[in-house]
Protein backbone atom coordinates (compact mmCIF):
# COMPACT_ATOMS: atom_id res chain seq x y z
CA UNK A 1 0.00 0.00 0.00
CA UNK A 2 1.25 3.48 -0.82
CA UNK A 3 2.38 5.75 1.98
CA UNK A 4 1.39 9.35 1.37
CA UNK A 5 3.26 12.18 2.98
CA UNK A 6 0.68 14.26 4.80
CA UNK A 7 1.27 17.37 6.85
CA UNK A 8 0.09 16.73 10.42
CA UNK A 9 0.88 20.10 11.99
CA UNK A 10 -1.11 20.35 15.23
CA UNK A 11 -3.73 23.12 15.26
CA UNK A 12 -3.25 23.93 11.57
CA UNK A 13 -5.83 24.90 9.00
CA UNK A 14 -6.10 22.56 6.03
CA UNK A 15 -7.81 22.82 2.66
CA UNK A 16 -9.33 19.57 1.37
CA UNK A 17 -10.94 18.38 -1.83
CA UNK A 18 -12.90 15.15 -1.50
CA UNK A 19 -14.62 13.63 -4.55
CA UNK A 20 -17.05 10.90 -5.42
CA UNK A 21 -15.78 8.01 -7.50
CA UNK A 22 -18.42 8.77 -10.15
CA UNK A 23 -17.73 12.34 -11.22
CA UNK A 24 -21.08 12.41 -13.09
CA UNK A 25 -23.02 11.71 -9.90
CA UNK A 26 -24.99 14.24 -7.88
CA UNK A 27 -25.14 12.03 -4.79
CA UNK A 28 -23.78 14.68 -2.40
CA UNK A 29 -26.43 17.31 -3.05
CA UNK A 30 -29.20 14.71 -3.48
CA UNK A 31 -28.33 13.34 -0.03
CA UNK A 32 -27.13 16.53 1.65
CA UNK A 33 -28.85 15.70 4.96
CA UNK A 34 -27.07 12.33 5.17
CA UNK A 35 -23.76 14.07 4.55
CA UNK A 36 -24.55 16.68 7.21
CA UNK A 37 -25.45 13.93 9.73
CA UNK A 38 -22.20 12.09 9.10
CA UNK A 39 -20.26 15.38 9.33
CA UNK A 40 -21.89 16.33 12.67
CA UNK A 41 -21.44 12.84 14.14
CA UNK A 42 -17.76 12.88 13.23
CA UNK A 43 -17.28 16.37 14.67
CA UNK A 44 -18.82 15.20 17.95
CA UNK A 45 -16.34 12.31 18.20
CA UNK A 46 -13.31 14.14 16.79
CA UNK A 47 -13.84 17.91 17.02
CA UNK A 48 -12.79 20.25 14.22
CA UNK A 49 -13.90 23.65 13.00
CA UNK A 50 -15.38 23.97 9.52
CA UNK A 51 -14.04 27.37 8.51
CA UNK A 52 -15.36 27.35 4.93
CA UNK A 53 -17.10 24.66 2.88
CA UNK A 54 -18.88 24.14 -0.42
CA UNK A 55 -20.69 20.91 -1.25
CA UNK A 56 -21.09 20.36 -4.98
CA UNK A 57 -22.99 17.47 -6.58
CA UNK A 58 -19.92 15.23 -6.93
CA UNK A 59 -17.18 16.75 -4.76
CA UNK A 60 -16.61 19.13 -1.91
CA UNK A 61 -14.02 21.69 -0.83
CA UNK A 62 -13.45 22.65 2.76
CA UNK A 63 -11.06 24.43 5.11
CA UNK A 64 -10.86 22.85 8.55
CA UNK A 65 -9.09 24.08 11.66
CA UNK A 66 -7.99 21.10 13.73
CA UNK A 67 -7.47 21.05 17.49
CA UNK A 68 -3.94 21.81 18.72
CA UNK A 69 -3.60 18.31 20.21
CA UNK A 70 -5.14 16.26 17.38
CA UNK A 71 -3.97 16.73 13.78
CA UNK A 72 -5.56 13.46 12.55
CA UNK A 73 -7.73 14.58 9.64
CA UNK A 74 -7.54 11.18 7.94
CA UNK A 75 -9.64 9.53 10.66
CA UNK A 76 -12.18 12.33 10.39
CA UNK A 77 -12.49 11.88 6.62
CA UNK A 78 -12.74 8.09 6.98
CA UNK A 79 -15.62 8.51 9.43
CA UNK A 80 -17.46 11.11 7.33
CA UNK A 81 -17.10 9.08 4.15
CA UNK A 82 -18.01 5.74 5.73
CA UNK A 83 -20.99 7.22 7.62
CA UNK A 84 -22.35 8.70 4.40
CA UNK A 85 -21.63 5.53 2.40
CA UNK A 86 -23.51 3.31 4.84
CA UNK A 87 -26.65 5.35 4.25
CA UNK A 88 -26.69 5.27 0.43
CA UNK A 89 -26.87 2.38 -2.07
CA UNK A 90 -23.60 0.94 -3.39
CA UNK A 91 -22.31 2.08 -6.75
CA UNK A 92 -23.08 -0.07 -9.75
CA UNK A 93 -20.37 -2.19 -11.39
CA UNK A 94 -17.96 -2.33 -8.45
CA UNK A 95 -14.50 -3.63 -9.23
CA UNK A 96 -13.39 -6.91 -7.69
CA UNK A 97 -10.82 -4.97 -5.63
CA UNK A 98 -13.43 -2.67 -4.09
CA UNK A 99 -15.82 -5.56 -3.44
CA UNK A 100 -13.05 -7.54 -1.75
CA UNK A 101 -12.16 -4.52 0.43
CA UNK A 102 -15.79 -4.10 1.48
CA UNK A 103 -16.11 -0.73 -0.27
CA UNK A 104 -19.32 0.56 -1.78
CA UNK A 105 -17.52 2.52 -4.48
CA UNK A 106 -19.07 5.85 -3.52
CA UNK A 107 -15.91 7.91 -2.87
CA UNK A 108 -12.54 8.22 -4.50
CA UNK A 109 -10.14 6.45 -2.18
CA UNK A 110 -7.87 9.45 -1.67
CA UNK A 111 -8.41 13.14 -0.99
CA UNK A 112 -6.43 16.29 -1.68
CA UNK A 113 -4.99 18.04 1.36
CA UNK A 114 -3.06 21.30 1.63
CA UNK A 115 -1.94 22.97 4.85
CA UNK A 116 -2.79 26.66 4.82
CA UNK A 117 0.51 28.55 5.06
CA UNK A 118 -0.48 32.15 5.80
CA UNK A 119 -3.32 34.67 5.65
CA UNK A 120 -3.05 35.15 1.87
CA UNK A 121 -3.12 31.38 1.28
CA UNK A 122 -6.12 31.16 3.63
CA UNK A 123 -8.05 33.88 1.78
CA UNK A 124 -7.23 32.39 -1.63
CA UNK A 125 -8.60 29.00 -0.58
CA UNK A 126 -11.73 30.43 1.04
CA UNK A 127 -12.40 32.47 -2.11
CA UNK A 128 -11.86 29.36 -4.24
CA UNK A 129 -14.37 27.45 -2.10
CA UNK A 130 -17.03 30.14 -2.26
CA UNK A 131 -16.57 30.74 -6.01
CA UNK A 132 -16.64 27.05 -6.95
CA UNK A 133 -20.37 26.71 -7.81
CA UNK A 134 -20.03 29.74 -10.11
CA UNK A 135 -16.88 28.28 -11.69
CA UNK A 136 -18.71 25.03 -12.42
CA UNK A 137 -21.67 26.90 -13.97
CA UNK A 138 -24.15 25.74 -11.34
CA UNK A 139 -25.18 29.31 -10.46
CA UNK A 140 -24.41 32.84 -11.62
CA UNK A 141 -23.62 34.12 -8.12
CA UNK A 142 -22.18 32.49 -5.01
CA UNK A 143 -25.20 33.67 -3.02
CA UNK A 144 -27.42 31.39 -5.13
CA UNK A 145 -25.71 28.13 -4.11
CA UNK A 146 -27.37 26.72 -0.96
CA UNK A 147 -24.64 24.25 0.09
CA UNK A 148 -21.91 26.69 1.03
CA UNK A 149 -20.53 28.54 4.02
CA UNK A 150 -20.76 31.66 1.84
CA UNK A 151 -24.08 32.49 3.54
CA UNK A 152 -22.54 32.27 7.03
CA UNK A 153 -19.65 34.50 5.91
CA UNK A 154 -22.17 37.09 4.64
CA UNK A 155 -24.16 36.96 7.91
CA UNK A 156 -20.93 37.48 9.85
CA UNK A 157 -20.07 40.50 7.67
CA UNK A 158 -16.90 38.88 6.32
CA UNK A 159 -17.90 39.22 2.65
CA UNK A 160 -20.63 41.17 0.83
CA UNK A 161 -23.64 39.31 -0.53
CA UNK A 162 -22.87 40.41 -4.11
CA UNK A 163 -19.35 38.96 -3.97
CA UNK A 164 -18.53 36.76 -6.99
CA UNK A 165 -21.51 37.62 -9.12
CA UNK A 166 -21.26 36.95 -12.85
CA UNK A 167 -23.21 39.36 -14.98
CA UNK A 168 -24.12 38.22 -18.45
CA UNK A 169 -23.92 40.78 -21.26
CA UNK A 170 -26.38 40.17 -24.07
CA UNK A 171 -25.55 40.65 -27.75
CA UNK A 172 -26.89 44.22 -27.68
CA UNK A 173 -24.29 45.14 -25.08
CA UNK A 174 -26.82 45.56 -22.27
CA UNK A 175 -26.54 43.91 -18.88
Amino acid sequence: MSRYRRDHTPGACHFFTVALADRHSSLLTQNINLLRQSWRRTAELYPFETVAVCILPNHLHVVWRLPPDDPDFSTRWRLIKSGFSRAVPAAKNLSHSKTRQGEKGIWQRRFWEHRIRDERDFQNHVDYIHFNPVKHGLVKASKDWPYSSFHRWVREGRIPEDWATCSVIDVDGED
